[in-house]
This record gives structure tokens, sequence and C-alpha cells, in this order.
């Protein structure tokens, strides 16, 4: 998202000799396209708190900006309720993750479901990655304890990568599941061609902020960094749903 390139016209005082605009989503647009022209901005909109702005980033990202849009915010904005902080930023976030998965056929992800699913998380995988393989083979237990696994690709070598390619090969199998378990098991994978859309895949999580496998996203649209054993992200996933 360019983050590093915000942080760094800031210390170069850009923002300030920026002039303010007729309106705050003017003056805020006028800021970041100054900065970074390719900045995608979403959405802007007032904030809970007062003078401040919201700026919604494609991929559900957050930045905050004051109303001129000479200051720029970011990080995590918490509202005190009833004595306890809610962070409002992951919120937020979490709601564009949830659109952007919510866009993607199931068909074109490889699914692992029990009967009678009580809720779903989503992996992004890649097939050489040690604790994603450790992930897999707890599939069956996640399932036990009503969790359907979706998987989408995410080689993190990128698209050249040989993983890239067996990740292609089993999203273009006959049979994805048996493609995936033996991928998982290094058994191997026998090529196949499709309109593979591993690279679509690839981009979304990038998007998204994924930069390591396996990365797991809740029905709610938070993201979990890394590998987690399976009764403990199953009580995760269920108190999300």
């Amino acid at each position: 998202m360019r983050f590093n390139r915000i942080v760094v016209a800031l210390a170069l005082g850009l923002v300030s000799t920026m002039g303010v605009a007729a309106d705050p989503d003017q003056a805020i647009r006028s800021t970041l396209k100054a900065i970074d022209p390719e900045l995608p901005i979403e959405a802007i909109a007032e904030s809970p708190m007062t003078g401040l702005y919201q700026v919604q980033l494609q991929g559900g990202r957050q930045l905050y900006a004051s109303e001129d849009g000479q200051f720029l915010l970011q990080g995590y904005l918490f509202q005190v309720k009833d004595g306890k902080p809610v962070n409002l930023t992951e919120a937020a976030e979490s709601k564009g993750v949830v659109k952007l998965l919510d866009a993607i056929p199931v068909s074109e992800m490889v699914v692992f479901a029990p009967k009678q699913p009580k809720t779903h998380i989503t992996v992004f995988t890649d097939t050489d990655c040690g604790y994603c393989q450790k992930l897999h083979s707890e599939v069956p237990e996640l399932n036990r304890l009503g969790v359907e696994v979706r998987y989408l690709a995410f080689p993190r070598q990128g698209l050249e990568s040989a993983a890239a390619k067996e990740l292609s090969n089993v999203w273009c199998a006959k049979d994805q599941q048996d493609a995936m378990n033996r991928a998982k098991s290094r058994q191997g994978v026998a090529d196949a061609q499709c309109d593979s859309p591993v690279a679509k895949q690839y981009a979304l999580g990038q998007m998204i902020g994924v930069s390591g496998t396996p990365a797991i996203v809740l029905a709610n649209g938070k993201i979990i960094p890394g590998y987690q054993p399976a009764p403990q992200l199953a009580k995760i996933a269920l108190e999300s749903k």
C-alpha cells in the first residue's frame, strides 16, 4: 500500500505545503495523491472521533487524516465503550477483507468441509511451507469440530516459483482435494492446465497484507498470521462466526 511513501513525505514536510481545498474529501485526496498518485483510495468519511477522517484503501486498509489534510495518521483508533477499548480500525479493516473474500466464488477455492459446517476459515497457503503442511494434517480435526477450510493460493516465492506451478497443478486437477493432500504430503502432483486463479489469489493476498503462510482469515475478516493448533483455531473460529 506504499505506506512508507506517506511516512517519507511527512518527514520531508510535503503535507504542510498543501493548500486547503474546498472540502475535507478534496483536501485529503489532494494531500494523498501528491504523496502517491497511485494510492488506491476507495472512500473518505468522518471517523467516530471529532475532527478525524477515515480513509479506506483498497483491500480494507485504513488511514486517518485531519479535516484540512495536513496531518496523517497510520495506526489503530480505539473507542472506549462501557470501560473497554474497542479497536475501530481492526473492525473496519476486517469488514473490507470480508467483502473481498465474499466476492470470490467458492468454486475457485479448494474446500474441505464437514457435512454441517458451523463456520469457515479461509487459508492463504503454499505447498512447500512446513507449517502449511502441519495445518493441513489437522484439517480433518477442524472439520470434526465444525470448521470448513477454504484454501486460497499464496506462493511465497512469487509466481515464477516451483511452488506456484505446483499450486496451479492443484487448482487445475480433476480432484482438487486429492491433489492438495498429495502436495501437502510432498508426494507430487501431476501437471495440469487450466485458467488457474493462482495469480489472482496471490495478488489478493498481497492487497490485504498477507506476507507469509499460512495466513488464516476468520469468518469476520480478522487475519491470524501463522499456524494455530486445531483445537485452539477451532475455538477462535467458532467464537468469531
